[in-house]
């Protein structure tokens, strides 16, 4: 069974190594290249926005309208200078994020995720990092946030093939935080009131470096 598996993920878009997780990190800049310059960039929905606040549809669809919008959140992401960007941060619901991203060892790793689940990892690696965590969708707002330091992620790549991702340190951070997103969550629901509220005035105190789609 578990052969099979590995098999089955060969045909994705990504190769995978021995254990079956998607090799990302080669060819990095080409391929965010690639999606970029096909894709326009758009404005950042904030915090406050409905679609931030509620459970994305999972993507049922793999073709063209799904690349497009991939292609597009690669630009948003890039104007933007995040590392990875949830679909609804662009007002689309769906479950489906992208990331361009360095581990803790420096490593550039880029790549899709649609219908993304992390997986519930046994104790012994559940080694908390407290380091600070931002949002594109909370602009200019910092605060600390403990995540486990290495994260798993299934799902699917963007045609629709499964796919499992892994990362430590700081792409460990952006799995869990981009995952989140999709079912409703920001980084600042994580937070006690206190850091939150402080949060809140960190992004109300200053302007975005990028275009933000302002809440009625």
């Amino acid at each position: 069974m578990a052969q099979q598996d590995t098999d089955q993920q060969h045909v994705g878009v990504l190769p995978v190594d021995d254990e079956g997780f998607v090799v990302d990190t080669e060819e990095t800049g080409e391929r965010e290249a690639a999606w970029r310059e096909r894709g326009t960039s758009r404005a950042i929905t904030v915090v406050g926005n409905p679609v931030l606040h509620k459970e994305c549809a999972d993507v049922t669809e793999f073709g063209a309208e799904l690349e497009t919008l991939v292609a597009d959140m690669f630009a948003s992401q890039r104007t933007a200078e995040g590392v990875g960007l949830a679909a609804n941060q662009i007002g689309v619901g769906l479950k489906v994020f992208v990331y361009d991203c360095p581990d803790d060892e420096g490593k550039r790793h880029v790549g899709v995720v649609c219908n993304p689940r992390l997986v519930d990892l046994p104790a012994d690696k559940r080694h908390l990092d407290e380091s600070n965590e931002g949002c594109l969708s909370v602009p200019t707002a910092y605060a600390p946030l403990a995540r486990p330091d290495y994260a798993e992620v299934t799902g699917q790549d963007e045609r629709g093939n499964p796919i499992k991702v892994r990362g430590t340190g700081y792409f460990a951070r952006c799995l869990q935080h981009e995952t989140d997103h999709l079912y409703g969550y920001l980084y600042i629901d994580r937070l006690s009131k206190r850091d939150r509220k402080d949060a809140l005035r960190q992004m109300a105190e200053n302007e975005p470096r990028y275009a933000v789609v302002a809440n009625d």
